[in-house]
């Protein structure tokens, strides 16, 4: 690290201390040749998650897309806004943790159309009629046949 006051860049830390939060380190340095004391903060660089679209196309991952649409699936269900934002957490966790550079958009909607069919039914059936693109009453219909013959075999 480079003294900001001489350009040198030989100095030592005198004290760390972890962020709040636990996602920064505050370093206290003094520099060995001009002896002055300065801060610096370290911070784990994030690559961001790019989204492979169906067509092709990408950009970046975005939670709050992710989590309108998880929304207006669960609007006026019993369906706590804390589930939702633990489950948006995990997903976000889980899609890090694959080390991956770039997901599959049909990853994110299977993982979030499978939580759905835990959570509540027809929260599950509105995003999927979004998600899978239903054409039709007729993709409704079925849709809820599989879902009513599951149920009787539970």
């Amino acid at each position: 690290m480079k003294c900001p006051y001489c350009g040198e860049i030989d100095n030592k830390v005198i004290d760390s201390r972890l962020s709040k939060d636990g996602n920064v380190v505050r370093r206290r340095r003094e520099c060995i040749i001009c002896e002055r004391r300065f801060t610096t903060y370290e911070q784990i660089e994030e690559i961001p998650i790019m989204i492979v679209k169906k067509d092709g196309r990408r950009e970046v991952f975005n939670r709050e897309k992710v989590a309108s649409g998880i929304k207006k699936a669960c609007e006026k269900r019993n369906i706590s806004i804390n589930a939702i934002e633990e489950f948006l957490d995990n997903l976000e966790q889980d899609l890090k943790e694959t080390g991956e550079k770039e997901i599959p958009s049909s990853t994110i909607g299977e993982k979030v159309i499978s939580k759905l069919h835990d959570f509540d039914d027809v929260a599950y059936v509105r995003f999927a009629s979004v998600y899978r693109e239903f054409k039709d009453v007729n993709d409704f219909f079925s849709e809820l046949k599989s879902l009513l013959t599951e149920q009787k075999t539970l």
